[in-house]
């Protein structure tokens, strides 16, 4: 199957999320509430700290405001892939093997055109809103800018890459929700989502930031709100790209086996 048949599959999921215009709000407004609740926290927090984990008060209130801007298109909370789940479950999934695509590339494809919508449309809004109500630690120029969308897409992707090994576990098990519940756990406390990493002591800090759920949102954030910058943008985007490549390689084994031999209802 063509590139341009998976750039299709992904257009078609951003027209499809598109049309739940009246969900997007919502979660604009649920992101923003939060947004705020957050950031009156950590102006507490750096009041009391300055200078925490080597941010000023306003790069921790823009990485507050960038956590809630990638909240929907990384799936740092889960989601994006409870239809795979679905389809495993029912035996749905025999009709998408038959399919003349690879079954990871076209699901990759289809979350791809999701977080694009998100993050149009569940992104922007709260970070003006965040802007307008606060001081962040917004970069001036278009190349910081470009390092973290190029960070951001990546995170997608390592994301994607984490719930696919999650949706695919379904084959074995009867039902998938309770390891996505503890998946999404993990990722919003190992993601920087709670706090940034960089707040964590000691050795549990450094693990986190060695965790591929640190590609998620620890490293676009840093690059966005400058505590990365030269050599450690670069560093920072292969760290990505490397858990990327791993996890979606790791992502085709357990799939190879999954579906080796499918039976759908007994037969």
């Amino acid at each position: 199957m063509s590139v341009v048949w998976y750039l299709a599959v992904a257009a078609g999921s951003f027209r499809r999320y598109a049309t739940y215009r009246v969900a997007t709000v919502a979660g604009v407004f649920t992101n923003t509430v939060f947004g705020f609740i957050v950031a009156f926290t950590y102006l507490a927090l750096w009041h009391e700290r300055p200078h925490l984990g080597g941010y000023d008060q306003a790069q921790a209130l823009a990485f507050v405001w960038t956590g809630q801007a990638l909240l929907a298109s990384t799936g740092l909370m889960g989601g994006g892939l409870d239809e795979l789940q679905e389809r495993i479950r029912s035996g749905d999934i025999a009709v998408d093997l038959y399919r003349p695509a690879d079954l990871q590339l076209w699901w990759l494809a289809a979350d791809l055109g999701r977080a694009g919508l998100q993050l149009i449309g569940r992104g922007v809004a709260p970070m003006v809103v965040g802007a307008l109500a606060f001081p962040l630690a917004l970069p001036g120029d278009p190349l910081t800018w470009g390092g973290f969308l190029l960070s951001v897409l990546l995170g997608v992707v390592v994301g994607f890459a984490l719930r696919y090994l999650v949706a695919l576990a379904s084959f074995w098990l009867l039902d998938g929700a309770g390891l996505a519940l503890i998946s999404g756990l993990a990722c919003m406390f190992f993601s920087g989502m709670v706090l940034p990493l960089r707040v964590f002591p000691g050795a549990l800090g450094e693990v986190a930031q060695l965790l591929p759920w640190a590609a998620v949102l620890q490293v676009p954030a840093d690059v966005l709100v400058g505590a990365r910058s030269g050599g450690a943008v670069l560093r920072g985007l292969v760290f990505q790209a490397a858990w990327g490549g791993a996890l979606l390689a790791l992502g085709r084994l357990v799939q190879a086996a999954a579906t080796r031999k499918v039976v759908v209802h007994g037969g």
